[in-house]
């Protein structure tokens, strides 16, 4: 059975707009049957289970604590990659990693984070140093997560305890870890949950609004981050699911890479709404990063989010909550760092004083609206 771990002050503070806003909509994150396994019950959440959430990740981060008590995690190492630090998203991340990592007791001195420049021949090289510099536990966002194979075996050859984040390695893998009762495990969300907020906030607003060209269907943009990246495949496929599962027809007119980045994203959106015009009602964005660029290109063409077209993201960025709440940004979908990186350093800890975890940690997505977008913003600020 999979952990499913969120925020006691994100309970806290988004249970009234979760039981409101949300309803049932975690449901409709539900994986097909062919996708079950260790990935399919990440999605099956409801606001009823939340407080219980809660509860495991108030237990789990007492575990952590009675850990830190018992161990001297000063002494210990902690090794960080990650896959690119100027990723907005990442940034955030591993700043609240590395500051709650100290607060449980380990010295800022041990703790190395790197950046993998977005090249998985660099992070590898980086992963070998971490191995030789013997260091305790070892937290990896993959630049490739095709590449998690790889790693794992070198790292618990290393007989160092593994934390993959953010970028989920595919479900056979996972299934090793736990065949073999290596420790390793993965902490992060599941993106399906993500890409059916975005498509719910579309479907939402009813076809009547939704269809400006009148030719009764959905007419989007789909701008992807990185193709290999499971959070991107999973977001582009169950926006779209959301919207046909409403019972809602959709027209594709443009599926591009954006690659996460903003500049990508602001001429794929550019060239797109060249070539297809007033046609564009809705732009799909994979991030809040790519959102942004796609913002620029939108008003840069005379359009208005709102009133002839509407654009959501992933990630609530600070930037792009302030859109949402000025109406220049349909909606995007809290992917919570804080909640994330706490149970990785949670893991951390438990790994270390050989307690061990499970190999799944599972946290919520929240969706985001002009309604509780101010609330969001005020625990990212």
């Amino acid at each position: 059975m999979k952990k499913k771990a969120i925020s006691l002050f994100l309970a806290a503070a988004m249970a009234a707009t979760m039981m409101a806003g949300c309803g049932g909509d975690n449901k409709e994150a539900d994986a097909p049957a062919a996708d079950a396994g260790a990935q399919a019950d990440a999605g099956e959440t409801t606001p009823d289970a939340e407080p219980a959430a809660g509860t495991e990740a108030a237990d789990a981060g007492d575990a952590a604590a009675d850990a830190a008590g018992d161990t001297d995690l000063a002494n210990k190492k902690v090794g960080v990659c990650i896959y690119q630090f100027s990723d907005n998203f990442m940034t955030l991340f591993r700043t609240e990693l590395e500051n709650y990592l100290v607060s449980q007791g380990f010295s800022a001195d041990n703790i190395t984070i790197v950046d993998g420049a977005n090249d998985q021949a660099t992070q590898t090289g980086q992963i070998d140093n971490f191995i030789t510099d013997k260091v305790d536990v070892l937290i990896i966002n993959p630049v490739n997560s095709s590449s998690a194979e790889t790693i794992t075996d070198k790292v618990v050859e290393a007989g160092i305890p593994l934390v993959y984040i953010n970028r989920e390695p595919d479900e056979a893998e996972q299934k090793r870890w736990a065949d073999n009762d290596w420790n390793v495990t993965y902490v992060g969300c599941d993106a399906r949950q993500s890409g059916t907020f975005q498509g719910e906030m579309i479907s939402d607003l009813g076809l009547d609004a939704v269809d400006f060209n009148g030719n009764g269907k959905v007419d989007y943009i789909m701008v992807e981050g990185d193709p290999e990246n499971v959070d991107a495949q999973y977001r582009t496929e169950f926006s779209i699911k959301a919207l046909t599962d409403a019972g809602l027809e959709v027209e594709c007119l443009s599926d591009q890479v954006g690659n996460w980045q903003q500049d990508q994203a602001q001429q794929i959106v550019a060239n797109a709404l060249g070539q297809y015009g007033n046609d564009v009602e809705v732009v799909f964005c994979n991030n809040d990063a790519m959102a942004l660029g796609a913002l620029q290109a939108i008003q840069s063409a005379g359009r208005t989010v709102g009133t002839d077209i509407y654009l959501v993201g992933v990630d609530a960025l600070s930037e792009a909550l302030e859109d949402v709440l000025a109406g220049t940004m349909t909606g995007t979908v809290f992917n919570d760092h804080f909640s994330q990186s706490h149970s990785a350093a949670d893991a951390a800890v438990n790994y270390i004083k050989g307690a061990g975890n499970e190999h799944y940690i599972g946290c919520d997505y929240v969706k985001v609206t002009a309604e509780n977008a101010q609330e969001i913003l005020d625990m990212v600020k």
